[in-house]
């Protein structure tokens, strides 16, 4: 057998890719860009007040932003440019607000310096970096590895003996409970951890890779790790409050002009409240604007095709998600939260419990304004997209975590104005 050795595992490479040199290295070319040309070679000498409030903010924000998107970049179909903006933005303008809050003195040169510096950074950093972010698996032979070969986000290999063949890889993925995993390729997979390369089950592979956790693949073990980190779920329900007392003030112009249009367009409530399976199996009334004539019949659930029910400011309301925005009451009182599961009706969960399996362990976290099945999979009713659907909901569920919240709002945001999924 030919020497194993890991991908990107040269003295070099393991210095340029860490997240240390990253920021070492970006931290001097700020300082070099701001600090030098306004306080000379020696800026620590200087007494200007704004030195080290401006510089140390600047760096710090610079720490966080690259850090952020690192953690991001992790995440499935998060392989998106586009973050580097928002995320820059919000890194510089969080701790900006603080020091105008606390009215401290501040360079504004150095924070729009350090700022340039970070985006520019960030951006080489993607463009640079994208061939040795994407990770390279070699696979065991299986009767279940041919839909992971034609996965995006990541490298397959199919091995055809137990031997690497000089070839370098992240990992080597294979099925433990396959037939075709005979006492060589046991072998092999020993040889491959004492060369420190991480050897994974396709199970969690096909996870990371497809955003999804495969009903059929649940067990009793899988139902332990599906249960949300508690500590999280009490901070989120912070975030979560601060975020609606601050939103529904700004909000409440837009739902009076929303709510005069709808009752000017068909008679009826300018509000119409139902009743959804929420948090732990509990139902709740919903608030959503009305989007619909009340005096039209129709199917159970909404047709995303052509629905003669909707209104014409309900199409424009329901495709940019306006209808929606009235659970931040739901929110608020903490029926809801931002980012979670989708809340169905009473009437269709009663209908996909009989049909989908576990469907009901969705409601172990609070249901969402948005989350991880509407912006991957869009809106489904019938029960194979449901199926999908809840696919989705346990791999969010299973990854319960700010980042992955961090993710799905900019997906939200994107899918605001591109209206996609829209019913």
């Amino acid at each position: 057998m030919n020497e194993i050795t890991r991908r990107h595992s040269r003295w070099f490479e393991r210095i340029l890719l860490s997240y240390l040199f990253q920021f070492i290295s970006g931290g001097i070319v700020l300082i070099v860009t701001s600090a030098i040309p306004i306080w000379g070679v020696k800026f620590w000498n200087s007494n200007d007040p704004n030195l080290y409030t401006s510089l140390a903010t600047s760096l710090f924000s610079f720490l966080i932003a690259t850090f952020s998107l690192r953690k991001l970049f992790r995440l499935p179909a998060s392989e998106s440019v586009s973050y580097v903006l928002p995320i820059s933005l919000i890194c510089f303008a969080f701790p900006i607000g603080i020091i105008l809050f606390l009215r401290t003195s501040y360079s504004i040169q150095i924070y729009v310096i350090g700022f340039l510096v970070t985006l520019l950074w960030c951006y080489a950093g993607f463009f640079l970096g994208r061939r040795y972010r994407l990770i390279r698996y070699a696979i065991l032979p299986s009767n279940s590895s041919a839909d992971l070969i034609s996965s995006h986000g990541a490298l397959f290999s199919v091995l055809n003996s137990p031997d690497l063949n000089g070839q370098r890889y992240n990992a080597i993925v294979a099925d433990f409970s396959s037939p075709m995993l005979s006492p060589e390729w046991e072998k092999f997979l020993a040889k491959c951890t004492l060369a420190r390369i991480p050897v994974y089950s396709e199970k969690k592979i096909r996870e990371f890779v497809t955003g999804r956790v495969k009903i059929d693949h649940l067990s009793e073990n899988v139902f332990g790790s599906l249960l949300p980190s508690e500590f999280y779920e009490t901070v989120k329900r912070w975030i979560d409050i601060f975020t609606a007392v601050a939103l529904i003030p700004i909000f409440l112009p837009l739902f009076l002009v929303i709510a005069i249009l709808i009752k000017l367009e068909s008679k009826g409530p300018a509000f119409f409240i139902q009743p959804r399976m929420g948090f732990r199996g509990e139902v709740f009334p919903m608030l959503k604007f009305r989007s619909m004539y009340i005096d039209k019949k129709g199917s159970g659930f909404t047709n995303p095709i052509d629905d003669p029910r909707i209104t014409k400011i309900g199409k424009f309301i329901r495709k940019y998600r306006i209808d929606e925005l009235p659970q931040l009451f739901n929110i608020l009182i903490g029926q809801m939260s931002f980012i979670g599961p989708r809340p169905e009706s009473f009437e269709l969960s009663t209908w996909y419990e009989k049909d989908v399996p576990f469907f009901a362990y969705r409601h172990v976290v609070r249901p969402g304004l948005s989350g991880w099945a509407q912006v991957e999979q869009g809106y489904a009713a019938e029960v194979e997209g449901m199926k999908v659907k809840l696919e989705y909901d346990f791999y969010y569920i299973k990854n319960f975590s700010f980042w992955l919240d961090l993710l799905i709002t900019f997906k939200t945001i994107k899918t605001v104005f591109t209206g996609f999924g829209a019913r």
